[in-house]
């Protein structure tokens, strides 16, 4: 027997997520406070996954104001061990996890073939595509024996689908692994998709967080002059996208990404 999600039949409460349980990795800052911020505003319950506890705490405290349950958890998600221990601890706090977005990622400006290139490498594969990976493994059998179905987000980014300007801007690790998050998402998707967990990602492009500050001056030219949208998005867009994926009206799309990026891979 097949899980079939239900399709709406108007658009009242099509957009509603009030009560669910999500889990945001990396929820405390930059995109992944715009997704906890969307879900939050929308009636959600959130818990954050986080290295910096501290900083997971002040945002589970300015959440808040918007009266559901919200919580902090440490974790380190490309250590499998502190995956396991925060799932452990989330299973507590919910009796089920409705979505899952997977958005916690590092990134590198340090040339491949560097000194320093490889290790480089295994820090961003390790949290990028790694991390995925370990949180795909502990939360989403519950999801698929749950009898309920579920929603995962995975957070790519356009840098898996383009590599220009990597002579002036290099991030191979990060490219790798967003392209890998992708291909693993349809993966997820088939093999979910009976169990009615739907699998997608979003591809931000040009987008305001913490790794702003690595962006060559080039770049952001580039995205004032010749981006379509002419500005960089703001994290709780890619939350509202976050909200709408874990909505009743997108409970037909699993197996896609979404690029959220202001038009850029339209010009380059």
């Amino acid at each position: 027997m097949f899980f079939k999600s239900t399709p709406i039949k108007s658009m009242k409460n099509a957009f509603d997520v009030s009560g669910k349980n999500v889990v945001v990795t990396g929820g405390n800052r930059g995109i992944g406070r715009g997704i906890a911020e969307a879900f939050a505003q929308s009636g959600a319950n959130v818990a954050i996954l986080c290295r910096n506890y501290e900083s997971g705490l002040k945002a589970v405290e300015e959440l808040k104001q918007y009266g559901s349950s919200y919580a902090c958890f440490k974790c380190d998600v490309s250590d499998h061990e502190s995956v396991k221990n925060a799932a452990r601890e989330v299973f507590q706090l919910f009796d089920q996890v409705d979505v899952l977005v997977n958005n916690a990622g590092v990134a590198t400006t340090t040339p491949f073939l560097s000194e320093n290139g490889l290790s480089e490498w295994h820090r961003v594969i390790n949290t990028d595509l790694h991390g995925v990976a370990h949180m795909i493994y502990e939360f989403a059998p519950a999801m698929r024996d749950s009898g309920k179905g579920g929603c995962i987000i995975n957070i790519s980014s356009v840098g898996g689908q383009r590599v220009s300007g990597s002579k002036q801007h290099h991030n191979a690790p990060y490219n790798v692994s967003k392209a890998g998050v992708e291909i693993f998402s349809r993966y997820l998707a088939i093999v979910l998709g009976d169990y009615g967990v739907r699998v997608n990602c979003i591809a931000p492009g040009p987008t305001h967080s913490d790794l702003d500050k690595d962006l060559p001056e080039s770049f952001i030219k580039t995205v004032e002059q010749d981006l379509p949208a002419h500005r960089f998005g703001e994290p709780i867009e890619i939350g509202a996208l976050c909200v709408f994926l874990a909505s009743p009206a997108g409970a037909q799309i699993t197996g896609c990404v979404y690029p959220h990026d202001g038009g850029l891979l339209c010009i380059v």
